[in-house]
This record gives C-alpha cells, structure tokens and sequence, in this order.
C-alpha cells in the first residue's frame, strides 16, 4: 500500500476513534505511533491529515451529508471521504491522486463494494464543489466549523469578536519556541538556525516562532536546553506574576511544565510544582533536567491542590500560579478534538472545579502576595465570571491591573486567539493577578 493512501486510510480511522470519544493523541498513538524514517514520514502526513480534518470537520461532515444520498454502513467509511475532502480542499496534492488513493483506501477501511461509492462522491464534489460549498456554508456549524453551543456562547461573550475568535479555531498554529535565558539568547538562537537554513523570527520577549513548523528535536540547540515548545500567550504568565529573588513560590497546576522552567529561569526562587497527575510529573523533570536547571531550588510533588493538606507545610507562598483546568476553548487551533470532544455542560464542570482551586488555594498565599489565575479558555464563565465571583465574597482580594505589550491583542485581560493574517500570534488565554491585602 502506497504511503498517501495508507495515511489516508489512518487517518481516517484516526478520525473516526475521536469522534467515537477518543483524544487525539492517544488515537494517534495506537494507530500511527511515532517512529524513524519511512514510517516517521508516514505518521507526519496522518498527523496533518487527522488535524487538518478536524479542524474543519464541521463543514466537511456537511458537505458529504449533501454528498451522500443515505447514511454510511461504516462510519470510518464516512471519516475517509472527508480526510479526501480535507486534501482536495486545503493541500497542494494533486486532485486526481486524492481520489485515486482514497478509492483505493476504502478497500481496506470498509470493503472492496466500497470504491465505487468514494469514487463517485469525490468526483461529484470536484465537479460541483462551488455550489456545494455554497450551500452547506448557510449552516452555521460549517460555516464555522464548531458546535453550534460553541458558536452561540462565543457571539454571546464577544459581540465583536466572535468570528475572529471562530476563524482562529480554524488556523494552523506555528511553531512558537521560548529561548532558555540561562543557555542562550534569542539572537543567537535565530542565527543557529539561520546557519541550519531555518527560517525564524524574533517574537515578544523570549520568543521565537519557526516558518515552518518541524520536529523540535532536530532543531539547533534542542539538546543543550536552549529553548522550549511554548505558545507566546502562555509566555506571558511567568513575567506576569512579577516573581523576585528568593521567594516562595507554587505552581498549582504545573504539568508538563513549561510554566515551571519559565519560572525557573527567570529569576532564583524556591518553587514548588505541584501536579495531580504523576506519570505527567515526569516530563516536569526531564524539561528541566534538558533546560539544565536541576541545579534550581525546583521541587516537583504529586498533589491536589484543592487540598492543601496533602501537601502544604504551612509556608505561606508569595506567589501562586493557578493554570487552572479548563475547556482549552483558548487553543483549539492546537487541539482541534476538543471543539467535538466538549459539551456544554462542560464548561460549569470546569467553573466548579476552578472555584474550588481558587478557594483553597488562597489561604495558602502570604499576605501581600500575589495569585496569577490562568486559562486557556475564551469562554466569560471560566474566566471575567470566575474572578468576579471571587472577589464578590473576599474582602482580602484585591485586582492588580496588567500591562500587555503592545502586539498582544487583548479585551481587558482576555487575550484574543489569532485568526489567520493577523499581526499577532497566539492563543486565547485568560489572565487576572490577585493581591491578598
């Protein structure tokens, strides 16, 4: 089996794994798990096929829903078409090999029958694809390739924004680094790379975004801990909680850590990561083993911290970071599972669990000190809601006002997730910074 078609056919049962429940990652992992060479290149265009799918998957199950005069007998069959659709659309590959490959797929996704079926709905959509695209684009949940709950909250949260914020959901995120201050700076990472032929350029205070995204590993100072994997909103937390010399500090929710060795490299403080998940409190150590700062005053401690007794010795912190779990409406450009994995109900699970972090970890903070409350959300409820409600019953909380560059785009302390063409470039995160007087 040729190398587009098998990765058409992953993808497609990747694809159909998703939307049976499954994250992305892990279906991914079972299905086309990573590898060296051939089968490495083969995994990359399953990735591309399996994002770029569900991130407009949306107004791709509409248009086969036109395509298709009655519903398929297996759904992956369904997922096939669409993978097909997702090329024709949104790829360079040649029109004829899509169809070519992909009828030769649905042998093995479904059944030989199968074929003639991928064949004619593909060919259809090439020769109709114009008026199609018209129709289903008066739906709204194709238009904008979300749930229409999603759709709705969103217009309602941002009256202005809210097609920006849709259309962002949609893009491709780039490659966007964190240059290590304690190993390198960012001239001269960008001259390493320039040397390696690698286009970059010089983004916010740390930052650095890659042209084109590649594999990190293969990337020039990867090894000696130059640089990190991080978004340039989420760069913006650890400066943002204003951290001196010789502070006591906590990272509530600290996994996998990029927030951690931010701190970390700052400036020298005694810090606590702090995480409930413990296989993923590994990848806290082997970031700041690569990053080389084991030599920091850095304790990694499985934890829940909504409940300080388990863990807390009684040490009043004067800094707490609270990245607290939430929908990851913020950064659906990244985890495009998530606009079909999410409910509606789930967004006042994860305002009850953000509350409940909140208020205990707040007694855990010194007075005069500060709590930076963080979300990848764009959604009023986890973010204005959440702090509103907090400061209603604290008479000891008090809101520090932040100051965001100038290329950060931003509702008062709402960072604007970047739609494609815009000047600015990243996710939709949340920020407030808590004073306890």
């Amino acid at each position: 089996m040729g190398r587009v078609q098998e990765a058409q056919r992953l993808a497609a049962l990747v694809l159909d794994r998703v939307l049976a429940g499954a994250t992305l990652p892990t279906a991914l992992a079972e299905l086309a798990p990573l590898d060296e060479g051939a089968k490495g290149r083969r995994r990359a265009l399953v990735q591309e096929l399996a994002y770029g799918s569900l991130r407009h998957w949306g107004t791709l199950d509409a248009l086969v829903g036109r395509l298709a005069a009655k519903p398929f007998s297996d759904p992956a069959l369904r997922c096939l078409v669409a993978v097909g659709l997702y090329q024709l659309d949104h790829t360079r590959a040649p029109p004829f090999a899509v169809v070519d490959r992909a009828v030769q797929a649905a042998a093995s996704v479904a059944r030989p029958a199968a074929k003639p079926l991928v064949n004619a709905l593909l060919r259809r959509y090439l020769r109709e694809r114009e008026a199609l695209n018209r129709e289903v684009a008066s739906d709204p949940v194709a238009r904008w390739s979300h749930p229409r709950w999603w759709i709705d909250r969103v217009r309602r949260d941002y009256p202005e924004d809210w097609e920006a914020i849709l259309d962002a959901g949609n893009a491709r995120a780039p490659l966007a680094l964190r240059v290590n201050r304690r190993v390198s700076t960012r001239e001269a990472l960008r001259d390493a790379f320039a040397a390696a032929g690698i286009e970059a350029e010089l983004v916010g205070e740390a930052g650095l975004l890659v042209a084109r995204p590649r594999p990190v590993q293969g990337l020039p100072g990867y090894a000696e801990g130059a640089f990190s994997v991080q978004d340039l909103g989420a760069q913006l937390a650890a400066p943002l909680l204003r951290t001196e010399s010789g502070q006591h500090v906590l990272d509530a929710c600290a996994a996998p850590g990029g927030k951690t060795t931010h701190l970390a490299e700052l400036v020298d403080i005694d810090l606590l990561a702090l995480d409930t998940d413990e296989p993923r409190l590994a990848r806290i150590r082997d970031n700041l083993a690569r990053l080389k700062l084991t030599d920091r005053s850095v304790r990694v401690l499985a934890g829940d911290a909504g409940v300080p007794a388990q863990w807390w010795d009684g040490q009043a912190f004067d800094r707490i970071l609270a990245d607290v779990p939430c929908t990851a409406s913020g950064v659906v450009r990244r985890h495009p599972d998530a606009k079909w994995l999410r409910r509606e109900s789930d967004v006042a699970g994860f305002a009850r669990q953000q509350t409940r972090l909140l208020d205990a970890l707040w007694p855990c903070l010194a007075h005069g000190g500060l709590l930076l409350y963080a979300t990848c959300s764009v959604f009023r409820e986890e973010n204005e809601d959440q702090i509103a409600a907090f400061l209603a019953c604290r008479a000891d909380a008090l809101r520090e006002s932040l100051t965001f560059p100038a290329s950060v785009a931003h509702r008062g302390d709402q960072l604007l997730p970047s739609p494609p063409g815009a000047s600015h470039n990243q996710d939709g995160y949340f920020y407030a910074l808590l004073r306890k007087t």
